[in-house]
Formats: structure tokens, C-alpha cells, sequence
């Protein structure tokens, strides 16, 4: 596309932080340390977890990159990045995840497919850009549409990404469009991240953020905005991405009975410990993440000394000196809440972790009954161990 090139190797890759946990070298995957996602409400672009699918993509020119507008519309259009700078701008503060976090103890069940995320394929940031439903607007498509004149029902975006899933093809997703025109689901065409323009890592020089749902919708280096009658037909929406029950394996797998993934569930997870861990007295501190899709408020995290028998509630905040109150407009519903509790351990202990979203819903607790072949939605009961004594650090 104008302005814009997708290497063939990687080898223009951009820097990393040192301390980044590789999880894939070529297409680069990587996430931080569980501790570092606690340690600020607005995780750092360093510290943002890296999900690739292919060598990233280049920006030539400025001043000629441009995204076309396409489909079943009246009016197609490209669009440069000054048509965006001169829409309205807004700053959503909203958390990504990738689907595959907590893969890692997903497979210790049974064996699953995919890139072998901890606990940290996730992040919360200040994401700044227009919204996607005044730029479907000056193709004229009025707010709160479900369906254009023509048929289209869906918007798809597609990157300039090219990634061995496709063929060679571009990375590409799609959400409906009653979605895309409602001004209060917040979908951005991003141009900044936590006020500073994205990194290439993120999506430079524009990205989508589609708060709420599976870190996969949201395209980066976008290239086209197709407005279709079903939703894409790509990869990522058809044949990967999609819940099955633990019956089904590689044998006898149907895509086609499955929607694609879209809102994620209630997850939460203890970043302050490791899965083992020793200290020195039995007084500690258990903090961690708990976050819900579909933009609903954290109602309740609880944390157990004794692998659930008795629950102690934690204390939930977002940001320092305001109280967090699920669903109000005082917080970001769209990001992550933190959760802090002060427990006594005896001699050993497993801690848990779960919470409650406002709609009630809980996380499992056994990973067993929510295995799936792609190892995606890891959401079961968080558990870490700990023994008190003397550590030889």
C-alpha cells in the first residue's frame, strides 16, 4: 500500500525491552514479568505484551499512507492520516488480551496449540485516536446502524501484515457493524498509545482497539476497511479463536459449528508471587489483575489461603485516591481493576484467586472443565504456592 511496506524477513525487527519474557523469536511473541503489570495502572509500551503474526511492518511515507473505505457502501474513500487527525479525539483507556493467556497452564492438562503465554499477554493502556463510528460516518453511515443500504452488516478490517496462516495473506478480523456505529463501544482508529504516537510493535502508524473482546479484533497497521454482508472469512475468525468443549481434538474438529470469539470472560491472576514462591514471614500482600469483557465492572475478587475452603474479599482500585465502583462513570469500564489482600499464610499454602464480574459471573474452578484444543480462555481459579522459610537468594 502507499506509504506503508510489509517486510518479507525479519530483519528490520524493532527494539525490545531486555527484560521481556520470549515466548516466540520469529514472529516475535514475548511478554513481561508478572510483577511489572502491577506495578502501574497504565502498563508501559515497554511492558505491553508483543503479539505478532509476521516481520513488522514499515512506514515509507507518512505523509501517503492512507486507508481505504470499501464495500458495500455509496461511497468508498481512502482516507489519509490528516482526514483522521481532524476527526473529534478521544482517549479510551482500555485493556487487551490475547486470547492465549495462561495457555501455558492450559497445556499442563492435556497438550494444546498455540504460543506459550503465562500470565502476562496482557495490558492496559491510553489509547488516543478517532472514533470508528464518525469515520464511518463520512462515508455515510449514520450512528447505530445494523445494516447499510446495500447489505453490509459487518465491518472488516485488514492489515498490511502478511502471516503464514493466510497464505501470505493479510492479517484480517471483523465485528458487526451495529457494533462499530455505537459511539459507546468506544471502537477507536488509534494513532497514539498512553499519549505518545504507537510504536511499530503496537501498530504504527494506526490501529484498531475494539475495547472488551479478544485482543485478535483489534487489527493493527491497518490497510482497508471493507464493509461486508457476513462476517470475515479469514483465519483468524474462521479456523482459529473459537471455543470447544474438551471432547473436541484435532480429529474431529468442525470450525464451522462455533462463532468466533468475541467478548472475553471474567479472569483474574496474582501478579505479585510466582506460581512457587518462599518468604521469610507469613504476613504478605497478594496483589493482582481481574478484568471482564463486554465493558462489565469488577463486582467482587476473593482470595483463599486454603485452596478455597474459606474466602477473604480483596480490595479493588483503578486509580489512586478514587474509590473504584463497578459500572459507574467514575471508572473505566473498559479496563482492568486491580485487587489487593492482606493474608497470613501458615508453613505452606496454595493462594487462589477468583473473581466476580457485575453480571455474576465467576471463574471456573478446575482448568479441566474448560480445556480446549487451542488452549484460548484460560479462566480458571489463579493459584500460586508459597512456603514460609528462608530463601537462598
Amino acid at each position: 500500500m502507499p506509504g506503508m511496506t510489509a517486510p518479507s524477513d525479519y530483519s528490520q525487527e524493532p527494539p525490545r525491552h531486555p527484560c521481556l519474557k520470549i515466548n516466540a523469536k520469529e514472529p516475535f511473541n514475548a511478554e513481561p514479568p508478572r510483577s511489572a503489570l502491577v506495578s502501574s495502572y497504565v502498563t508501559s509500551v515497554d511492558f505491553f505484551y508483543k503479539r505478532n503474526h509476521g516481520p513488522i511492518p514499515i512506514v515509507d511515507d507518512i505523509e501517503r499512507y492512507c486507508v481505504s473505505v470499501t464495500g458495500l457502501i455509496d461511497h468508498p474513500k481512502q482516507l489519509f492520516m490528516k482526514d483522521i487527525w481532524n476527526l473529534p479525539k478521544y482517549n479510551i483507556t482500555a485493556t487487551l488480551q490475547c486470547a492465549g493467556n495462561r495457555r501455558t497452564a492450559m497445556s499442563k492438562t492435556r497438550t494444546v496449540k498455540g504460543v506459550g503465554w503465562d500470565v502476562s499477554a496482557i495490558g492496559n493502556a491510553v489509547w488516543g485516536g478517532a472514533k470508528l463510528v464518525d469515520v464511518l460516518e463520512l462515508l455515510g453511515i449514520p450512528k447505530l446502524t445494523s445494516a447499510t443500504s446495500s447489505g453490509g452488516k459487518h465491518v472488516e478490517f485488514v492489515s498490511i501484515d502478511k502471516c503464514k496462516e493466510e497464505n501470505g495473506g493479510p492479517y484480517k478480523a471483523s465485528i458487526p457493524l451495529s457494533q462499530a456505529t455505537n459511539p459507546e463501544a468506544d471502537v477507536l482508529l488509534a494513532y497514539e498509545m498512553n499519549g505518545v504516537p504507537l510504536n511499530r510493535d503496537h501498530g504504527y502508524p494506526l490501529r484498531v482497539v475494539v475495547p472488551g473482546i479478544i485482543g485478535a479484533r483489534s487489527v493493527k497497521w491497518l490497510d482497508s476497511i471493507n464493509i461486508i454482508a457476513e462476517e470475515c472469512q479469514g483465519f483468524f475468525m474462521q479456523k482459529d479463536y473459537k471455543m470447544f468443549p474438551p471432547s473436541v481434538n484435532w480429529d474431529n474438529i468442525d470450525w464451522s459449528t462455533r462463532r468466533p470469539q468475541m467478548d472475553f470472560p471474567i479472569q483474574c491472576v496474582i501478579c505479585s508471587l510466582e506460581d512457587v514462591n518462599i518468604v521469610k514471614h507469613g504476613k504478605i500482600t497478594v496483589k493482582g489483575y481481574a478484568v471482564s469483557g463486554g465493558g462489565r465492572g469488577i463486582e467482587r475478587v476473593d482470595v483463599s489461603i486454603d485452596r478455597g475452603r474459606t474466602w477473604v474479599e480483596a480490595s479493588r482500585y483503578q486509580k489512586a485516591g478514587i474509590p473504584y465502583i463497578a459500572d459507574n462513570a467514575s471508572s473505566d469500564k473498559w479496563a482492568w481493576v486491580f485487587f489487593e489482600a492482606n493474608v497470613d499464610v501458615p508453613m505452606t499454602a496454595e493462594i487462589v484467586a477468583k473473581a466476580v464480574d457485575t453480571a455474576a459471573n465467576v471463574q471456573p474452578e478446575n482448568v479441566e472443565t474448560i480445556w480446549n484444543l487451542r488452549g484460548i480462555l484460560n479462566t480458571s481459579w489463579h493459584r500460586v504456592c508459597v512456603r514460609v522459610g528462608h530463601s537462598n537468594m
